[in-house]
C-alpha cells in the first residue's frame, strides 16, 4: 500500500496562472557563427598588435626590414612584385573584404536583414559615424598633406567590437549586437567607396574594363543559379588580377565577389535530388554513388554559405591577425611620443574616433526611432546604445588600412598610427564603462504596446511556462 505524502503543512496551490507570449529577441545562428567567430579573431588581432608593437620597439629588431622583404609572383612574362606587407594588404585583406561582401550578401537577402525597418536604424548611425569624424579630422587638419587622412577615421573595427561585446556575455542584449553588427557592415560599405573613390592615385581603363567583364561574369553566374564554387572562385581570382593592374585597390575585388555570389535558398528539386542518391547510395555503395551523393549534398547549400563557411575562419583567424601584425608595429620612443601628442594629425584622429564616432551614431540612430522610420526591437536601451556607439569609435583595421594609403611621409603614417591606437583604446574602454554603468539603467528605445512585459509572479509556485525576456 502506497501512502500519500501529507500536504497539510504546503501553502495552497495557486491557481493556474494565464500563458503569456511575449517576443524574445532571437539572433539566427549562422549569425551566432559569425559573431563567435569575429569574436574569437579580435582577441587574436589584439594578440598580434601587442606582439607587432614589441617587435618594432625591439632594438634591431629588423620589424620594417622584415615587412620590406620583396616578394614576387611570375609566370613568363607577367610579374607582380610586392614587399610581404604589400601582398597583407593587397591580396590577404581581399580575402578579409570577401567576407565582408558575403555577409552583408546573406544578411541583406535571407538574413536579418530583409525587414526596412530592422535596417533605417543602424544605415542612419553608420551614417552619421562615417560623416562626422571626417568632419572632426578636417577640422584639425583642413589643408594638405595632413588633409588627406579624413578616411582614417571613419570606420569600425567589427572584429575588435564584437570582442568587446562577447566579454559582457548575457548582460549585452543579442539585438544590440545584431545592431552594432548592421552598423558595422553599413560602416565598411562606405569606407569600401571612401577606399575606392577617394584613395585610387591613377586607373588603367583597359584593366578597369576587363575587371567590369569579370563582374558581369560573375552576375552571369548568379544568374544561372550555378552552384559550384569552383566557378566563383577563378573568375574572382581573374578579378582581383584585372582590379590590381587598374590601380584602384585591389581588395574591392573581394567585396565584388562577396556580393554577387549567391546567397538564396535551393531549389525543392535539389533536395530530392539528395535523396534520391542518398537513397541510392545505401543500397550499394560505390565511388560514383558516394561522389553524386557528396555533390548533391553540396547543391543543397548556396554557395555564399559554403564559401563564408570556407573562409571566414581563415580571415578571421589568420589574415586580420597578419595583418595587424604587418601594420601595428608603430615605434614608440619619447620623440615619436612626443610629436605625437602635439600632432594636429594623431588629435584630430583620437577626437574623430572617440567624439565624432558616438556623437554621430547616437545622432543618426536618433533620427531614425523619434521619426519612427525604424526600430531597435528587444531589450535594447538607450544606455545599451551610447555604449555601443562609443564601442564603434574602435577603428582599428580599415583605419591602419586607410592610413598606409593615405600618408606617403612615414612620419604622419606614425602619427596616424598612434592616433588609430590610442582613440581605439580610449573609444574601447569608455565604450565598456558605458555599457557597465548605464546598460540597464535608461529606459528602452522602442517599447511596443503589444511587448509590453507583465508583472510575473515570485515564489517558488512562478509558473515556468512565462516566457521572460
Amino acid at each position: 500500500m502506497v501512502s500519500r505524502p501529507n500536504t497539510a503543512s504546503l501553502p495552497p496551490r495557486p491557481g493556474p496562472s494565464p500563458r503569456v507570449s511575449i517576443p524574445v529577441p532571437h539572433v539566427s545562428f549562422p549569425l551566432q557563427r559569425f559573431l563567435a567567430t569575429e569574436a574569437g579573431g579580435g582577441l587574436l588581432l589584439l594578440i598580434a598588435t601587442v606582439l607587432a608593437l614589441i617587435w618594432a620597439n625591439i632594438p634591431g629588431g629588423g620589424y620594417e626590414e622584415f615587412w620590406h622583404t620583396e616578394a614576387s609572383v611570375r609566370v613568363g612574362d607577367l610579374a607582380i612584385d610586392l614587399d610581404l606587407r604589400h601582398w597583407v594588404n593587397d591580396l590577404a585583406m581581399a580575402l578579409f573584404f570577401l567576407t565582408v561582401g558575403l555577409e552583408i550578401s546573406r544578411e541583406v537577402t535571407v538574413g536579418e536583414l530583409r525587414r526596412p525597418r530592422t535596417v533605417v536604424v543602424p544605415v542612419l548611425g553608420a551614417i552619421g559615424g562615417l560623416v562626422l569624424p571626417a568632419l572632426i579630422y578636417v577640422a584639425f587638419n583642413p589643408s594638405p598633406p595632413a588633409l588627406h587622412g579624413w578616411g582614417v577615421p571613419i570606420s569600425t573595427d567589427t572584429a575588435f567590437l564584437v570582442g568587446v561585446l562577447a566579454l559582457f556575455g548575457p548582460r549585452c542584449p543579442d539585438q544590440l549586437r545584431l545592431f552594432l553588427l548592421t552598423l558595422a557592415i553599413a560602416d565598411d560599405i562606405g569606407a569600401i567607396l571612401v577606399l575606392a573613390v577617394f584613395y585610387t592615385d591613377s586607373v588603367s581603363v583597359p584593366a578597369l574594363l576587363a575587371a567590369f567583364v569579370l563582374t558581369l561574369a560573375l552576375v552571369a553566374l548568379r544568374w544561372a543559379r550555378v552552384w559550384q564554387l569552383q566557378p566563383y572562385v577563378v573568375v574572382g581570382m581573374l578579378l582581383w588580377v584585372a582590379v590590381f593592374v587598374s590601380g584602384v585597390h585591389a581588395t574591392l575585388a573581394g567585396v565584388v565577389v562577396g556580393l554577387l555570389v549567391p546567397a538564396t535558398p535551393v531549389e525543392p528539386e535539389q533536395v530530392e535530388r539528395l535523396r534520391y542518391f542518398g537513397r541510392a547510395v545505401i543500397e550499394r555503395a560505390d565511388a560514383v554513388r558516394a561522389r553524386l551523393a557528396a555533390a548533391a549534398a553540396r547543391a543543397t547549400v548556396p554557395p555564399n554559405d559554403r564559401l563564408q563557411d570556407a573562409l571566414h575562419p581563415v580571415s578571421a583567424f589568420l589574415v586580420i591577425p597578419v595583418f595587424g601584425l604587418a601594420n601595428a608595429g608603430v615605434r614608440l620612443d619619447a620623440e615619436t611620443v612626443s610629436r605625437a601628442m602635439t600632432s594636429p594629425v594623431t588629435i584630430g584622429i583620437v577626437v574623430a574616433l572617440v567624439v565624432g564616432k558616438s556623437v554621430g551614431i547616437s545622432i543618426g540612430a536618433a533620427i531614425g526611432l523619434r521619426t519612427g522610420w525604424g526600430e531597435l526591437p528587444g531589450r535594447v536601451r538607450y544606455g545599451h546604445l551610447l555604449g555601443g556607439a562609443l564601442l564603434a569609435g574602435i577603428g582599428f583595421t580599415i583605419s591602419l588600412f586607410i592610413a598606409d594609403l593615405a600618408f606617403d611621409d612615414p612620419l604622419l603614417q606614425a602619427e596616424a598610427k598612434i592616433g588609430v591606437l590610442a582613440g581605439s583604446l580610449l573609444a574601447a574602454v569608455l565604450g565598456s564603462l558605458a555599457l557597465r554603468c548605464l546598460g540597464e539603467r535608461l529606459p528602452l528605445c522602442t517599447v511596443d504596446d503589444d511587448e509590453a512585459m507583465p508583472e510575473l509572479p515570485t515564489g517558488p509556485w512562478r509558473d515556468p511556462t512565462l516566457s521572460e525576456r
